[in-house]
Formats: structure tokens, C-alpha cells, sequence
């Protein structure tokens, strides 16, 4: 057959991508037609996101596919981080700029709302875990600072719904990105009307929900023309990037919750995939989430600090003349001393510290351990810590599902850290399957192609999936010393 192109916007906190997925019938070919930057703008004490920039980007990457693809491109669609959205007026103008979940607006909005509405009811309607710069607690802040603004807008609409109207005119909420928000109820798949009314949000703001492989429109003819592209469909994939990691796992066990994941990145993902979500009692008091996923799944999981804490050491590094790659600082990680320093990953403290590296030291002073004070010991630190943390949330899984988790999948960037990846074998003492790498991509792509009627199933995608990618298996080893360690850690992060 003719090979058919879709091509997926996926953008991460650091950085934004337009990728190609080659569909020949059989396997889907992966090639990057544009990167670009991303982060976050300081602008008046404030942290925002520049979406105008992005689609600026994006715009150039579906012109840069256009000239090498043509009239093989079927359809487009976005995915994003979750949590952060814009305001829309009547007039489709822009309100106001849109924040970045680590702004500190959100500060003690949690704890307020708490009063308000008890955080065992907020569970019960939402099913979400409880982290300060959930959607809710950003409309509960823009109410409290700025409710002119509220009160203009006319549409929320999520970062990569907000894509989607810039491609097609769409005004709608992808299932996966909206179930992000604290704003979803989890048994009735639809808005917590409810709760939203009792916190005195306006219900017009949140709008019609569709589920992934929905066909959202055509190109804008503008936008069309711009990139010299045919008025191709505009598709919505799993738009939550985890959701559209965990559709693209390599597992030959769809359907069933023996398998975990970890979507490992700036954030670390870790979860399994269910057929309903969990509201129980330990469920709230492990602070799990329950996210959608494709096909009516949900995401049991539990969101971990992740990468961002080796990211920001090396940020530190790099303002200092030090300008290790990260490679280098795995090697030097594994050079340094074992189980020596261990922190919480998830304390608040390390969110946005002003230095990670302080942070990481003063943990470990408040809690009378050495001091990790070279790049080796601090990667180290982390490291350990991340996959200590790992072992605690498997734990809770298996307690939630009832069953025991055979092996544990691997994706996204931080599927390339291998040092990472054998730690988190030993410290869980379960055999890890790493890679994809680009899960996240795939699982947008092969949800298109399925809209396109070429594949079936949710398993018909990862079959694909499997035959298109490259996979690593690590084994357990070192465990009475992983044991030991685990035993430390328990003792810190409760």
C-alpha cells in the first residue's frame, strides 16, 4: 500500500515536536520534522506560557511537512502536559496569559478550598490526587485574584483543545486532558457539575467533552494555505502526553492489570491501567489519581517529581560554567558512593526550588544524612530516591488492584537513562522493559491511524507498536542492599 502520513503535535515542558508517523500497513516509521523550545516566561512575578510562540512553532513544522510529505498527510493532532488552559471570550479573543502550572499563585489555594469543600467530597466527584496546580485550584486562584477576567470568559479550553481551536476552530474538551482538572467526574465521565457550582465556578466555561480517534474538522484554509498543506482532518488523540504514552506501551497484555507503567520524564507517570476508577478510602490516602485513558480506561497512578530534579541540578551546573551532559552525569552518578543520601522525591520543597541542588541538601540535613555535595552524589541521590519511590507506589498499586504486578514498562525519554532503569529493576525487584522512547508520539500517531480505520484495537495499536520499536530488558540484582535501602526510605517519605 501507498504509505499514509499523520503527524502529531507533542509538547513537553522543555520542549515541542512535530513529528511523522510513515504507516505502510504494518509498521509506523517515526521521523521528526520539527523541534523547538519550550518552557516557561517570567513575566511580572508572574510564570506563563508563551502559546503563541508554540503555534508559531507548530505552524512551521506543518509547513516543513508539507514540502516533504504532501498530499500523503491524513490527519493532525495535538497532546500536551495536563492541568494548564486558556480563556476564551465570546469573541474567541484571548483572556489574559495563560499560567504555568509551577506559578506560585497556587500557594495555600488547596488548603483554602479544603473549608470550603471538604477534601474527601473533592475525592469523591473527582477522583483525582490532590497537587496544588491542579485545574481546580488555578480557577479557584484566578477567581480569588483576578475574577474580571472569570467573568469575561466564555470557554476553557485545555493546552492542547487550545491547539485544536487553532488548527480547526474547535471549541471542545478531549476526555483524557479534561479528566486531568479536578473539574471530572470519574464515574459519571463528565463535568463535576456539583462540586464546580459549590465552588462557584461558572459552568459555561467547561466545554462539550469528545473522546480520542474524534474528528475535530479540517484545517483552517489559512492555516492550509500558510503551511501549503490540503485541508487534511484534525483528530483527537489521547491529548493528555501521559494518556498518549500509555496508550503507545509495547504490552502484550492489554486488558489486564498485570503490568505497570512509568511514563519517565520531567514528571514521573506510574501506574496501571484499569476498566474503572478506584474512589476508595487508601486510594485517597495514597493521593493516587485516576486520569482516562483510551477506550474508557483509566489511569491508576500516582504522579512523582521524576527527572525535573536531576533537570534542575543540571540547570544549577550549567549557571555555574559546569556544563555536564546528562550521560556524564549518570557516570558519574555511578561512580559515587551507594546509598548514601535519600530524599522524598514528592516534598514540596523541590516543585520550583530556587536551587535544586540546596534543596536536595538541606532534606538532607533536616534529616541528619551526609551531604551530597558533588554532581555524582547529588545525581546519585535522585536516582536512588526516584526508584525507591517507584517500589512505595508498585506497592500501593498491587494493594489497590488486588493483584500482583509482573513486570514494568518503561517509556518516554527517560526510558534512555539506564542507570535509572537498573536501579528501578532492583529497587522494585521487577524485570523493566524500557522503551519506546517516543511512547508518547506513538500513541497520538496509531490513535489516527485507527481513526483512519486501519488498525482495531487499543491491542492492535501496541502490536504495532511492538513490531515498530526498540526495547531493552533489565533484571534485578543487589536486593538484600535495595531491601535495606527501602527500609531507610520508608522511614522518610511515610
Amino acid at each position: 500500500m501507498a504509505t499514509r502520513v499523520y503527524l502529531a503535535v507533542d509538547l513537553g515542558a522543555e520542549s515541542g515536536r512535530v513529528m511523522a508517523g510513515l504507516w505502510n500497513g504494518k509498521r509506523i516509521k517515526l521521523e521528526e520534522v520539527h523541534r523547538f523550545p519550550n518552557g516557561g516566561v517570567s513575566v511580572g512575578g508572574t510564570l506563563r506560557w508563551n502559546v503563541l510562540g508554540l503555534w508559531q512553532s507548530i505552524q512551521q513544522g506543518l509547513a516543513l511537512a508539507g514540502r516533504k510529505y504532501g498530499k500523503q498527510i491524513v490527519s493532525v493532532g495535538a497532546d500536551t502536559w495536563g492541568v494548564d488552559f486558556v480563556l476564551l471570550n465570546r469573541r474567541d479573543e484571548l483572556l489574559g496569559l495563560p499560567y504555568h502550572y509551577r506559578d506560585a499563585r497556587t500557594q495555600g489555594v488547596m488548603e483554602r478550598a479544603f473549608k470550603q469543600v471538604p477534601r474527601e467530597k473533592i475525592f469523591a466527584q473527582t477522583g483525582l490526587q490532590f497537587l496544588p496546580f491542579n485545574s481546580l485550584f488555578q480557577l479557584l486562584a484566578w477567581n480569588k485574584n483576578a475574577p474580571d477576567i472569570l467573568e469575561a470568559a466564555d470557554r476553557l479550553l485545555f493546552m492542547p483543545d487550545y491547539f485544536h481551536w487553532c488548527l480547526c476552530g474547535s471549541r471542545v474538551a478531549e476526555f483524557t486532558i479534561a479528566s486531568t482538572s479536578q473539574c471530572l467526574h470519574p464515574l459519571k465521565r463528565d463535568w463535576a457539575k456539583s462540586l464546580l457550582k459549590a465552588f462557584g465556578l461558572p459552568q459555561r466555561l467547561f466545554p462539550p467533552l469528545v473522546h480520542p480517534g474524534a474528528p475535530l474538522g479540517t484545517l483552517r484554509p489559512e492555516v492550509a494555505e500558510a503551511a501549503n498543506l490540503p485541508k487534511i482532518k484534525v483528530v483527537a488523540p489521547p491529548s493528555h502526553d501521559t494518556a498518549a504514552a500509555v496508550a503507545g506501551v509495547p504490552t502484550a497484555n492489554s486488558g489486564k492489570a498485570n503490568w505497570a507503567y512509568i511514563s519517565s520524564g520531567t514528571w514521573s507517570l506510574m501506574g496501571v491501567e484499569v476498566t474503572q476508577a478506584s474512589l476508595t478510602s487508601r486510594t485517597l490516602e495514597f493521593n493516587m489519581t485516576n486520569e482516562g485513558g483510551l477506550d474508557g480506561t483509566y489511569r491508576l497512578l500516582k504522579n512523582i517529581m521524576g527527572l525535573w530534579l536531576v533537570q534542575r541540578c543540571k540547570a544549577a551546573f550549567d549557571a555555574e560554567g559546569k556544563n555536564y551532559e546528562y550521560a556524564e552525569l549518570a557516570r558519574l552518578a555511578a561512580a559515587a558512593p551507594a546509598f548514601r543520601s535519600l530524599v522524598n522525591p514528592d516534598d514540596p520543597r523541590f516543585l520550583n526550588p530556587k536551587d535544586m541542588r540546596v534543596a536536595l541538601q538541606e532534606y538532607c540535613r533536616e534529616t541528619s544524612q551526609p551531604i551530597p555535595r558533588t554532581a555524582g552524589e547529588l545525581v546519585r541521590c535522585a536516582y536512588e530516591s526516584l526508584a525507591l519511590r517507584y517500589r512505595q507506589v508498585l506497592g500501593w498499586l498491587e494493594e489497590l488492584t488486588g493483584q500482583r504486578i509482573e513486570i514494568i514498562h518503561i517509556v518516554g525519554g527517560g526510558s534512555k537513562s539506564e542507570l535509572l532503569n537498573q536501579f528501578t529493576a532492583s529497587a522494585c525487584n521487577r524485570p523493566v522493559i524500557t522503551g519506546p522512547v517516543e511512547a508518547t508520539a506513538l500513541g497520538n500517531l496509531m490513535t489516527q491511524v485507527r481513526a483512519d480505520g486501519e488498525v482495531g484495537s487499543l491491542a492492535d495499536m501496541r502490536h504495532v507498536i511492538r513490531r515498530s520499536s526498540e526495547m531493552r530488558r533489565y533484571l534485578p540484582a543487589d536486593l538484600d542492599k535495595w531491601n535495606m535501602a527501602a527500609a531507610r526510605f520508608a522511614a522518610l517519605a511515610g
